[in-house]
Parts: C-alpha cells; structure tokens; sequence
C-alpha cells in the first residue's frame, strides 16, 4: 500500500489524478527550517521526516513525504501567520520571479529515494486593493507563499518554468519517474 504522509489535501488530489491509490496519514513533525541548510537541503531533510515517521509503524508499504517551499531572493516563505504576513509575502511575490521547491521522500523498509523539483513562477503586477481581495476570498493561511496557482487567482501569474504540479506542492512526474524505475508502482 502507499501511504501519503501529508495533510494536504491538493497532494492527495494529485495521486488520485493519476491514479495512484493510496492512504493518507498526516504525519506530526518539527517542520522548523534549519539556517545551516540550503532551502532544497531543507525541504528533502522534512519530506525524509514526514515519511519516516509514518513508515516506522507501516514497514510493509510505501511511504511518501512531501514538503513544499517558496523562495523569492534566496527568502524561504512558509505559511502565512496572519493577514499581515499573507499581505507582505504576496506584497513580494508581484511582478517578480520566485522558485517553488518541493522535497520529496519515497521510504520503503529497504529503500530511501529523497529529492527536489523546483519550478520558476512569474507574478504579474498586483495592486493592494488585489492583493487585499485575493487573501479575503482564498484560503491562504495553509499556503506557502500565501498563494494557491490552481486557484481562480491564477490569471496574476504571468508564466511558469517547470512542473505545475510541483507548484500545486508534489512534482508527479518525478514521483512517478521514481516509483516506476524502483518497481514500486506500475
């Protein structure tokens, strides 16, 4: 069996797009960002977290971590804390270019594959009366960066360098690339 070890429910949407039954077991961690680490060093050393937290008690499946971050001028933004800071992220992110990077963990008893995907995103210019809507209408607060691309919002969003899907927060085509050569997913 694979296991998504994520609360988010777009990562569970995107393994059932494609197909790929799974069970989801939210996993409870420090998601504490380490100064000493790169972003990508950070987000493929929480994604290993997550995933290993579930498998200890699920030996016989396959366990999947995912973390997903925004950085704009080498600044991680995480998930917003309040109305003020979704304003300030999105404040940054307009016309500007900012990279998604998305760790991901796949953990077996026997196995560990952990890796990145990073995706480049172009915001248009927003205006604070825009910004102001778009966080009252959006449920921003579980976003990093405090944006969804799949939202009715996405029309900000000039054009993208990389996988979509990674941005949504899980790279499926690297995923599936990982689980197939692995012989773990057919």
């Amino acid at each position: 069996m694979i296991i998504l070890s994520s609360a988010s429910p777009r990562r569970h949407d995107i393994l059932y797009e494609f197909g790929i039954m799974h069970k989801v077991i939210p996993a409870n961690i420090d998601e504490e960002m380490l100064n000493n680490l790169t972003p990508q060093e950070n987000v493929e050393r929480l994604s290993y977290l997550k995933a290993e937290s579930i498998l200890k008690d699920h030996l016989n499946d396959i366990v999947i971590g995912a973390d997903t971050i925004v950085v704009i001028n080498n600044e991680i933004l995480g998930k917003p804390k309040d109305y003020n800071d979704a304003f300030k992220m999105l404040k940054k992110l307009q016309n500007n270019v900012h990279e998604v990077i998305t760790g991901v963990s796949i953990l077996t008893k026997d196995l560990t594959i952990t890796f990145s995907d990073i995706s480049k995103v172009y915001f248009k210019e927003m205006t604070d009366e825009e910004i102001d809507t778009y966080i009252k209408n959006d449920y921003v607060y579980d976003k990093a960066g405090s944006y969804a691309i799949q939202s009715e919002y996405m029309h900000y969003i000039d054009h993208i360098d990389g996988s979509y899907y990674n941005i949504v927060g899980l790279p499926i085509e690297r995923l599936l690339e990982e689980l197939k050569k692995n012989h773990l997913y057919n």
